[in-house]
């Protein structure tokens, strides 16, 4: 049997000669399974319950002599492609022994019928009616019926929109669905992921994505006429042009966009908080700190499920990882972040091995014990039986730690406010002349709004999102390339004396005003490194939370007001969960801006009943106001341990 330390240098191995490329999203023209040695491949049209036939591959191992485990995903991006992850991202699985199904949804690749983004939950009452859930149902049932070699037992797992599709398994799941691990998988669509932050329309991502996944029953790539997109947008102008420029009514989901400005029944019908109930089936829910799609999600789907996990069936491991980066290579760095340790082989290896082989093949759980509380390895937990409730890496430590309910009860709250001349301070301000909410201050900073020079989410030039790293990597970079702009507040404190860990859900209390009728507030909370010399990360900004704002969705998400010019409102942003160390000789920075493109579209700062109908002439320039006085104390709350 191959040792761990003979399994990390297998995975050194088949990361290398994978290019350490994801393959989660393949590219389109395949027209036959990939072939993995050492395993069958068939294809099969399964029927499902309305006779639409769904397209799916089923790896069986040649040498196998017991019965083994199904292992399914369903996806988007072609199963045909998928088999090349039993050699990379699913070999820690594969070298257990398991039978793999991959299936093309509804309407892609070489299924039939017609997709849908994001296909919401059916009318349960509505015996005929299909979902994401009916056909895994369908297609788990068809594969114990016909698959020969199997135990009778499933488990689904898959990242982003194959989380999503494994979380809607669950709502109604196949007796046979023993274990699943939804990973990066969206929950809300207006609130928190791809699509929207809290009502702010995620443009680049919006438009790109739609575009590659409605263009064509594979995928087609946006094709832009100009290496910066950043400019392509901006000469682009307001949303509306997309559609009469390139699109032409013929996107379903831009067509949504358009349909549904606010948070009426289309989404929230999506969201996960309207359909999950207490879980059933054990699960292993992923979260990466740095997702720069899905990182609401997972939160969100641990959330609602804990509200009624009365049996200890759902787990959560939130790693320092971006958008599936735990499925491929060592996850020993993110662009220029070292974590010491191979987080991405330690949760293949440790985590996620484990659980599938407990549940789906009644092995002990093997969680190591040995490790200390603070190791870079994976600490056992203090539920038993079962695993963990809340598995954490604690970035700026880089050790792995267990929880067993968020926030950990250990993790005090404290505010960190911020101060005059751009100091920020766990002392709250001593004077004030703020009279009181909603009337015009003197304590505060401001700066002027221009949505004809918005600022950048990343250091120009911005390249199409699936052109390189960029996309995958801007929440990791340094952030002083909007430094000092006059558009941007940053308030920082004075070098930490001793390490501080934060710990928990971070809420930034924002008092503001603009002098427009409507606006946007970004909000960065940052760890700031000393600036030594000789130091590759000398004087670094690395985003550890951030989030968007819309301020008409201020009082509701689904009544949508115009904000009244110089009123102080006050704002509670979640900037969501936060496991950070911030190291001695480190600094806190808070960076507030109202643009972020193209990541988010540009807000006209002049109230409009829908922005995606926004006309150039709508665009104007505002001034922005954040009060820092004592009764309008803006701050960070956040939790603390140890201090």
């Amino acid at each position: 049997m191959m040792t761990r330390t003979g399994r990390w240098r297998a995975a050194r191995i088949a990361a290398a000669l994978a290019g350490m490329t994801v393959l989660l999203r393949p590219a389109p023209g395949i027209a036959a399974p990939v072939e993995v040695p050492g395993f069958t491949v068939t294809e099969a049209m399964i029927p499902m319950r309305d006779g639409v036939r769904l397209h799916t591959v089923v790896y069986t191992p040649e040498k196998s002599q017991a019965p083994l485990p199904i292992l399914f995903q369903r996806t988007p991006y072609s199963a045909d492609r998928r088999g090349a992850a039993i050699a990379t991202s699913l070999r820690e699985l594969a070298d257990d022994g398991y039978i793999f199904a991959f299936q093309d949804i509804r309407g892609k690749f070489g299924s039939e019928g017609t997709f849908a983004m994001i296909r919401p939950p059916r009318d349960p009452s509505d015996r005929k009616a299909i979902d994401e859930g009916t056909d895994a149902y369908d297609t788990i049932e068809w594969l114990i019926r016909n698959v020969r070699g199997h135990n009778g037992r499933v488990g689904m797992s898959g990242v982003s929109y194959d989380g999503w599709t494994t979380v809607m398994a669950l709502i109604e799941p196949h007796p046979s669905l023993k274990a699943a691990s939804p990973q990066a998988s969206p929950a809300d669509m207006f609130l928190g992921d791809d699509f929207h932050h809290n009502g702010a329309f995620r443009l680049s991502y919006g438009l790109e994505y739609v575009a590659r996944m409605e263009s064509t029953r594979g995928m087609r790539f946006f094709e832009f006429d100009r290496h910066d997109t950043y400019e392509w947008f901006l000469n682009l102008g307001p949303p509306s042009n997309a559609d009469a420029r390139y699109f032409h009514g013929k996107l379903p989901t831009w067509n949504d966009f358009v349909h549904h400005p606010n948070y009426d029944t289309f989404w929230q019908k999506q969201a996960v908080e309207r359909f999950l109930t207490r879980p059933t089936v054990p699960t292993l829910n992923v979260a990466g700190w740095w997702d720069q799609e899905d990182y609401y999600g997972p939160l969100k789907i641990y959330e609602t499920w804990e509200k009624q996990d009365t049996e200890n069936k759902s787990t959560i491991v939130v790693g320092p990882w971006n958008h599936g980066g735990w499925s491929y290579g060592l996850g020993e760095r993110l662009g220029p972040v070292k974590f010491e340790v191979p987080t991405a082989w330690q949760f293949r290896e440790q985590l996620q091995r484990p659980f599938f082989a407990h549940y789906l093949k009644d092995r002990p759980l093997a969680l190591d014990r040995e490790y200390r509380p603070e190791s870079p390895g994976i600490p056992p937990g203090a539920r038993r039986p079962g695993f963990p409730e809340i598995i954490s890496f604690r970035t700026g430590a880089n050790f792995w730690r267990t929880y067993s309910s968020w926030p950990p009860p250990e993790s005090r709250p404290r505010r960190l406010y911020l101060r005059d001349e751009g100091q920020l301070s766990f002392d709250p301000p001593k004077a004030s002349r703020s009279p009181s909410l909603g009337a015009p201050a003197g304590d505060f900073d401001q700066y002027v709004s221009d949505p004809d020079r918005p600022v950048p989410y990343y250091a120009r030039p911005i390249s199409p999102l699936y052109a390189n790293r960029q996309w995958t990597e801007w929440l990791v970079q340094d952030q002083r390339f909007v430094h000092l702009r006059p558009d941007v507040l940053s308030y920082e404190t004075a070098p930490l004396e001793e390490n501080l860990d934060v710990v928990g859900t971070v809420t930034a209390r924002l008092f503001a005003a603009t002098s427009g009728t409507d606006c946007d507030w970004v909000v960065k909370l940052i760890d700031v490194y000393p600036d030594k010399l000789n130091d590759a990360m000398a004087g670094y900004q690395l985003i550890i939370a951030d989030e968007v704002f819309r301020s008409r969705f201020r009082k509701s998400f689904e009544h949508p007001e115009p904000v009244v010019p110089g009123r102080v409102e006050d704002y509670a942003i979640n900037l969501h969960w936060v496991d950070h160390r911030f190291q001695r000789g480190h600094r806190i920075m808070v960076q507030i801006q109202s643009t972020w493109f193209p990541l988010i579209d540009r807000n006209p700062q002049r109230f409009v009943p829908n922005i995606y109908e926004a006309r150039a002439s709508d665009y104007s320039t505002a001034t922005q106001k954040v009060y820092r006085g004592r009764d309008q104390a803006s701050c960070l709350e956040l939790g603390v341990i140890g201090r």
